[in-house]
Parts: C-alpha cells; structure tokens; sequence
C-alpha cells in the first residue's frame, strides 16, 4: 500500500512534471472507486491549469485555481504519467490528458483509491479535516506525542497509525521506526516516557526523509511505477535474525496488521 514517502515522492515527480499545464480532457471509465467519482468531473477539468501539487497525509492535492482535485491512491492504486496517450488496461479508471499531450492515468485494480473534487478550502474536505499533524514538520514532536498518549491504553503502534494523531504513519514505516527507537509495538502508549516520546517522534521523521530520500518503496518509472527492493530492519521479516542482536524476530497480529519486533532489543 502506498504510504506516505510513496505518496511524497509521487507529488514531487508530478508537481515537476505537471505545474503549470493544462487539463484537455478527462476520460472516466468506473463511475465509483472508493466512493462516486464526480459526476461532472469530465467537464470541470479541461481548460483548468495546475497550479501547485500539495499533499496532506496520503492524500494527493492539485491546486486548480477554481477547486482542488483530491486523489488517494488507495490499497494498489498509482498515478502513471504516460508521454503519449495510449491504450487503457483493465484496471486504468480514468485518465487526464494534458496541453502538452502527457496522459496522467489513475491504475487502480481494487478500487480503494479516491478521486474527489472540493472547492473551498481543502483542508475543511471531510477526509482531510480529522487528520492530525503531519510527521516532517515541528508540529509533531515528543511532547505533543506524550500529551497525546498519556492515559491511552492503545498499543504505541496502533497510536502513531492513527491519521487523527499523526497523518500517514503506515505500517511499514512504524515497524521500522518502533525498532530503531527500541520500543515494542504493543506497548501501551500512556507508559512511554517524554523521553522515549521524543526519540521515537524524531525516529519516525527520519525513518520517513530517509526513504523519501531513497526514492521510497515506490518509484514513478515513464511507464509504470511498482515496489523496488529497500532493505528494511523488520518489515516483512518475521522469523530472520535481528540485525542488532541476531535473534529471530517476532511477528504477532497487532490492530489486524502484521508486526514485526524484536523481543531482545525493544522494550
């Protein structure tokens, strides 16, 4: 699933491809993904330029001057940038043609993903007005996570992938900044110290730049863009040794997703 360095790095090849062009036209195949697509989507768009690309959590916003273009990629879901148009695949649910004749295509094979329109302020959008602070600025520090936490009796893990308390924290990139900052997933959030709070806040963010830096788990190729190999300390490898002590990592079922921990190193 596209988490939220996925997502960043997303926008940051769309927005140096994309800013200031124009939609031509909108081809909409699928009538609903997650939720309806607009029903007038295919007429708003041509002749709108875009002016910036933003993200808040997972989810995408193309500023339109007149109205904000959302998209979240979903469970599978991907933005293709095509150079020419070209013939849709079954699961290529809508496509935006450009001015300059770049085919932006939404692949989507479970239909998670969402393509909404809003005018007004986008951040007053249902799905995004709940969300918390995101996790590459100065709002989320250790304080803010001890205040938030304190009292909780909800696992460290499930705490920091809730998007209410900090926006687009997945679960491979709590796994593998719960192991750095040595702390077990399924420690009850109200026991962490201001200190633990506050290494595990920084962890999370550089966890999150260094693979934003890496190009992420999720690369935009011409024609495609897919998972490459990242190598990750405890994500996906339940059963291997540790590479701090060698022991064989854990992996339990925490909040119905899979967790991978170290019972040596973290506490």
């Amino acid at each position: 699933m596209p988490e939220l360095p996925e997502v960043e790095v997303t926008r940051r090849r769309l927005e140096s491809e994309l800013v200031g062009k124009s939609f031509t036209q909108v081809l909409v195949r699928v009538a609903k993904l997650r939720q309806p697509v607009p029903k007038d989507l295919a007429a708003i768009l041509p002749g709108l330029k875009i002016r910036s690309i933003a993200r808040r959590g997972k989810y995408l916003l193309f500023d339109c001057g007149s109205g904000w273009l959302l998209v979240h990629l979903g469970m599978t879901g991907f933005l293709r940038l095509l150079r020419v148009v070209s013939s849709p695949g079954k699961h290529d649910h809508i496509d935006f043609i450009m001015d300059d004749g770049h085919l932006l295509r939404f692949h989507d094979p479970r239909k998670f993903g969402i393509v909404d329109w809003f005018t007004g302020d986008p951040l007053l959008h249902p799905l995004l007005s709940g969300i918390g602070p995101e996790p590459l600025t100065d709002a989320f520090d250790g304080l803010y996570l001890f205040n938030i936490g304190r009292g909780r009796k909800i696992a460290i893990k499930q705490l920091i992938m809730d998007s209410a308390v900090v926006a687009g924290v997945g679960n491979i990139y709590a796994n593998e900044a719960l192991f750095r900052a040595r702390i077990r997933p399924d420690r009850i959030s109200g026991t962490l110290t201001l200190l633990e709070c506050s290494t595990l806040a920084s962890v999370i963010r550089e966890v999150l730049e260094e693979s934003i830096g890496e190009g992420s788990t999720y690369r935009v190729a011409e024609e495609s863009v897919a998972y490459h190999p990242q190598a990750f300390k405890v994500y996906g490898r339940g059963g291997k040794p540790c590479f701090n002590c060698g022991k064989p990592l854990d992996e339990i079922r925490l909040g119905n997703r899979s967790t991978v921990f170290c019972q040596n190193c973290q506490k």
